[in-house]
């Protein structure tokens, strides 16, 4: 094997198939990338954690001698993203060591048999495909993902449900004190949900932020696994089995408090009660809603605050208690300047919505409170 591509444009293909590369394994192979340059070339590098597999093609690379290799991907990653950016040559040599030059440097590392890498699948025949445009499909991650539980223990719900039902596709994640709901409509009359793992939708997020190109992402979903494709990549994902918690039994039907609100004034006056609600390490803060105001008080053995927004209401006074944390993650993933918050007791879940219809929905739990 032998091919000369330039530095910048291998760094940034290294960077987007690093993503899937163990590191938590003993199995040593899994902590390489396949390097294989094809006689059409093509230079096509894959990782694979066994959970996510990425494959990236780079187009019009000068190809000496076809061939394929494994290569460490810390140290080979390393090494390409500190050369300057100018033409490297790769070559594989009869002993299998792999020799890097640029114009003034040249590094000779240990190559593995690509032999021992394993496959990444293929797709089951019995499968869905959906288009979904691009940023749209980043935002609906960057909405939900967060509400995952991060303990994995709970089974399924580490993972995001991908739900496609009556022409529309959702995202639901919740993990036992909060829930994210995000949605949009798709071309595809389909019927099928989808279990993946929240950090490996994170990884895709990082992944379709290095892409350019405004090209939908074309998703092909079968039972055991789902292909993301776009832009020379293709990332291949290990589904988890189980069955997704009901989720629409958990939210509330009716509500005796509607509050509209404005998301930044809640933001910012949340940030500076937590200030002393973590203080308190159990970052509670009271929401009392009197008439036309929504008062945010949070105490502690340091001190005490006191926040006054000014909101529209609908229905009865309340007060009720919160995770400011809770709240916070939700805020910050919501770009709208006003949002809808419906209540149906102290003691009930508060649900936080769009004013604008039905692209989103979050449902927090409160903390029980003395009065």
């Amino acid at each position: 094997m032998k091919f000369t591509c330039n530095q910048h444009v291998l760094a940034k293909a290294l960077n987007t198939v690093s993503k899937a590369v163990s590191t938590k394994t003993t199995i040593n192979i899994l902590r390489g990338i396949l390097i294989n340059a094809t006689e059409t070339g093509k230079l096509i590098l894959t990782a694979s954690d066994l959970d996510i597999s990425i494959e990236k093609v780079i187009e019009d690379v000068e190809v000496e001698e076809p061939g394929s290799t494994v290569v460490m991907a810390r140290l080979f990653g390393d090494i390409i993203r500190r050369l300057p950016n100018e033409d490297i040559m790769v070559e594989e040599q009869e002993e299998g060591n792999i020799v890097i030059k640029s114009s003034s440097s040249e590094f000779k590392i240990v190559g593995l048999s690509a032999d021992e890498f394993p496959g990444i699948g293929e797709i089951e025949e019995n499968s869905d495909t959906v288009y979904l445009k691009k940023e749209e499909f980043k935002d609906m991650i960057r909405k939900t993902s967060f509400s995952a539980s991060i303990d994995e223990s709970k089974g399924v719900i580490v993972g995001v449900l991908l739900e496609m039902v009556g022409g529309k596709f959702n995202m639901v994640a919740l993990d036992g004190f909060r829930m994210a709901i995000s949605r949009t409509l798709m071309g595809e009359n389909i019927e099928r949900n989808t279990i993946i793992a929240a950090k490996i939708l994170n990884d895709v997020n990082k992944i379709i932020m290095d892409i350019e190109e405004e090209s939908d992402i074309k998703m092909v979903i079968s039972s055991k696994k789902a292909m993301l494709l776009l832009e020379n990549t293709k990332i291949i994902i290990r589904l988890l089995e189980g069955e997704f918690i009901k989720y629409r039994d958990i939210i509330p039907k009716e509500s005796e408090t509607k509050v509209v609100i404005n998301r930044n004034f809640l933001m910012d006056s949340i940030e500076r009660a937590s200030l002393l609600a973590k203080e308190g390490r159990n970052n509670l803060i009271i929401f009392n809603i009197e008439d036309n105001k929504l008062i945010i008080t949070s105490k502690s053995e340091e001190g005490n605050v006191r926040e006054e927004i000014e909101i529209e209401k609908e229905g009865n006074d309340l007060k009720i208690g919160f995770n400011s944390k809770y709240i916070l993650d939700v805020l910050k993933v919501v770009d709208e300047e006003k949002v809808l918050l419906e209540f149906k007791a102290s003691i009930n879940p508060c649900l936080l919505k769009s004013i604008n219809g039905e692209k989103y929905e979050y449902l927090i739990l409160p903390v029980r409170i003395t009065n």
